[in-house]
């Protein structure tokens, strides 16, 4: 037995299994991840977000990841995560791009992925405000909005009236408050007291999946909640969040079937669930979310240290994470 065996717990027993991969399968059967983000506007670059992002769909056994950047940076977030293809953001002066160029751009992600992911680096500009909202109107695909994409999405108004896409968001505390309080709703629904309560609240508002960050983070559809055990301090640095995004947006792309057929499983209850794609979006989050928390409560048993934990680190634990995960 490992260090790590021995120090961390096995997944809850309440946790659904992942399926076995089966042994023709090949990078086109395995989901493609989209990930839009990263910014180059106003002399601040952020390349590494969305980057981290695109590693931790890999790791989490994504087929294809695609980086969705600004030209200027594309490349730059390329030989971060080699793995990737990428889609640029064509950009006038100064790295900002058109809001509806960002459209058109979000689009053509859209038609080329099975999930995709939107915020990681991204800003609050024009352009990303227009991002967030085609990817929100959109029907078609599931959509995991962090970090900027939630950023962004406070500032258009009244945009539930727009919000059609079947979602997963993934705020932390500050972004929470943002959020909250561009709804018009009181106060932080009581997230100092009770962060439970206050993710479920959240959740039934926006009737969608809210994973509320933080130490024991909350996973809420509205009318299940579950909140994780594991986890470790040496989480809580920069980049883990990221990895985190593209970690939820693979376990969707592969496990989560296709949105017509989710919908029909919702609408027949005893329609049964396709044994390759057995999972819901509550279902593929909490996973993640499990994952990216033994991911590092294994980093911190095998190197005995409390904090120094790098994002690549961590999505390079995430393979054997979601191995404990799989079915027998």
């Amino acid at each position: 037995m490992s260090q790590a065996d021995a120090n961390c717990p096995s997944p809850p027993n309440e946790l659904p299994r992942l399926p076995r991969r089966a042994p023709d399968s090949h990078k086109g059967t395995a989901g493609t991840v989209a990930i839009v983000g990263g910014s180059c506007a106003g002399g601040t670059r952020m390349i590494g977000a969305p980057a981290l992002s695109a590693l931790g769909a890999l790791r989490a056994g994504a087929g294809l990841a695609k980086l969705v950047m600004p030209a200027p940076i594309l490349n730059e977030g390329l030989v971060l995560c080699p793995g990737a293809t990428g889609i640029e953001i064509p950009c006038g002066e100064g790295g900002l791009f058109a809001p509806h160029v960002a459209a058109e751009v979000v689009d053509r992600a859209l038609a080329n992925c099975t999930c995709i992911a939107v915020g990681p680096g991204l800003g609050v500009s024009d352009g990303a405000c227009a991002a967030v909202l085609r990817a929100v109107q959109n029907e078609e695909r599931p959509l995991v909005l962090d970090a900027d994409g939630i950023n962004a999405l406070a500032r258009i108004p009244e945009f539930l009236r727009d919000f059609r896409a079947a979602a997963v968001l993934t705020p932390h505390p500050g972004e929470f408050r943002t959020l909250v309080g561009a709804m018009g709703m009181k106060g932080d629904l009581g997230l100092s007291q009770s962060r439970e309560l206050a993710c479920e609240q959240l959740a039934q508002r926006l009737g969608r999946v809210v994973v509320l960050k933080g130490r024991g983070t909350v996973v809420s559809d509205g009318l299940r909640t579950w909140t994780c055990t594991a986890g470790h301090p040496c989480l809580a640095t920069a980049g883990t969040g990221d990895v985190l995004t593209g970690v939820i947006a693979a376990v969707i792309a592969h496990f989560v079937p296709p949105m017509d057929q989710l919908l029909l499983r919702a609408k027949f209850a005893q329609m049964p669930a396709d044994a390759a794609q057995p999972l819901d979006l509550f279902d593929a989050a909490r996973l993640a979310v499990w994952a990216h928390a033994r991911a590092g409560e294994t980093w911190a048993a095998n190197t005995g240290a409390e904090a120094g934990l790098l994002a690549t680190e961590l999505a390079g634990l995430i393979p054997a994470a979601l191995e404990e995960l799989r079915a027998v």
